[in-house]
């Protein structure tokens, strides 16, 4: 896997139109790790894209009523089976945070690269999904290093409206994976 213009090489594509520029001189420093599942605790199926893509079709389920009118995006998704389908390109602004604050900054948005993983706060995220994650980090760190010193979840930037992605997410597991050997080590 590697960047090129901002989009990771060898994964699937959704660009969503959720997005814009950063602010000008602005470069991602902080990651941010989410979780989803549409509808809630379930998995699979096409409602992820729909909704950051702008397509969620509010009939379709009773929960997507509530929701379908949202602007919203992330950089990245992924799925149960460590599939990875990226939305935004890095170097741009998804709208993943929303109203949010980290280290006494505001507008996380402008600042952060929003992964999302398929899963809910309280079920275990899968092997395949930490790997990736791992991978993606260790990748985005190579070109913007102050990520290594800064990830969180969305629930730490957003409190109170926030509680992804939850108790169910291993921090020194992920953490661990991140500072493990790269994938070219390992060969």
């Amino acid at each position: 896997m590697q960047l090129e213009d901002g989009w990771l090489t060898g994964v699937r594509r959704q660009p969503s139109p959720h997005c814009d520029e950063r602010p000008p001189g602005e470069t991602p420093s902080l990651l941010v790790v989410h979780n989803i599942s549409l509808p809630p605790g379930q998995f699979g199926g096409p409602w992820i894209d729909a909704l950051f893509n702008g397509t969620l079709d509010p009939q379709a389920h009773p929960f997507f009523a509530g929701i379908a009118h949202l602007r919203v995006s992330a950089h990245c998704l992924i799925r149960r089976d460590g599939e990875i389908v990226q939305y935004v390109p890095f170097n741009q602004r998804a709208w993943h945070a929303g109203i949010s604050r980290y280290q006494g900054r505001e507008r996380c948005n402008d600042f952060s690269i929003g992964i999302e993983l398929e899963g809910t706060d309280t079920l275990a995220y899968t092997d395949a999904q930490y790997q990736q994650l791992a991978r993606i980090t260790r990748l985005l760190i190579s070109f913007y290093p102050a990520i290594a010193s800064h990830m969180t979840g969305h629930c730490d930037i957003a409190p109170e409206r926030k509680t992804d992605p939850g108790p169910a997410f291993d921090w020194p597991r992920f953490r661990a994976l991140v500072a493990g050997p790269s994938d070219k080590e390992k060969t």
